[in-house]
């Protein structure tokens, strides 16, 4: 089973809370409570393989800013919020995803930025274009999303999942990689080789010409003359 650690992120109002417990139990809250912290989990099978998430809502507010790199260093992966009626909470943006991409320097963490509250179209302030310009120049994802109306709710999480396991999958060497054997250098012989000659033979002629035995003049042994 992969476990993956997904951090919403982003201003205090912009929907993280209702995001999440849309995902995580398919309700929506309709009233505001700011979170300081509240952290859920849910199993889900993608791609024929079983993850397990564990999903960190944060808080919004100034005075808990200084949380933020505890738990950027703790990530995974990120969802960035903001609400499209609202330009000051997409004007936080950038400088939390220049805050992860500095953290994460090292090892790059998938990142979708969330314009929420789609539904309230007629009070848009933060142009859809915007949004998809931002996500480009960051390297990020991007989708417009409606907890109240569940659009794109779960596709928001998918698409950091599909993110991941191309990641790990990028990390792992080719199947059919291999490294090239040592050629082995064998040593050769130190002694040298003997050059074996055959001892001269002594031919002796007795005084009736018949050959003889005789003791050769290099050896002891009994030779036969030839």
């Amino acid at each position: 089973m992969l476990n993956y650690k997904i951090i919403l992120m982003g201003s205090g109002g912009v929907g993280k809370s209702a995001l999440t417990q849309r995902f995580i139990s398919g309700n929506f809250v309709e009233a505001y409570d700011p979170t300081i912290e509240d952290c859920y989990q849910k199993t889900i099978n993608i791609n024929d393989e079983t993850c397990k998430l564990e999903i960190l809502d944060t808080a919004g507010t100034e005075q808990f800013s200084s949380m933020r790199d505890v738990y950027i260093k703790s990530g995974d992966a990120f969802v960035i919020v903001y609400s499209i009626n609202s330009t000051s909470t997409f004007n936080d943006i950038s400088s939390i995803i220049e805050q992860i991409n500095s953290i994460k320097d090292s090892d790059p963490a998938p990142i979708i930025i969330v314009g929420n509250k789609s539904d309230l179209d007629d009070e848009r302030e933060v142009d859809e274009e915007l949004g998809q310009t931002l996500a480009k120049s960051t390297h990020s994802s991007f989708i417009e999303a409606s907890a109240k109306l569940n659009s794109n709710v779960n596709e928001i999480f998918y698409d950091l999942l599909r993110q991941l396991a191309n990641k790990r999958k990028s990390m792992q060497p080719p199947r059919n990689s291999f490294s090239p054997k040592s050629s082995v250098v064998y040593p050769r012989d130190p002694s040298p080789k003997q050059n074996y000659q055959k001892s001269p033979q002594n031919v002796h002629n007795d005084s009736n010409g018949i050959k003889k035995k005789s003791l050769c003049d290099k050896c002891t042994k009994s030779c036969t003359i030839i």
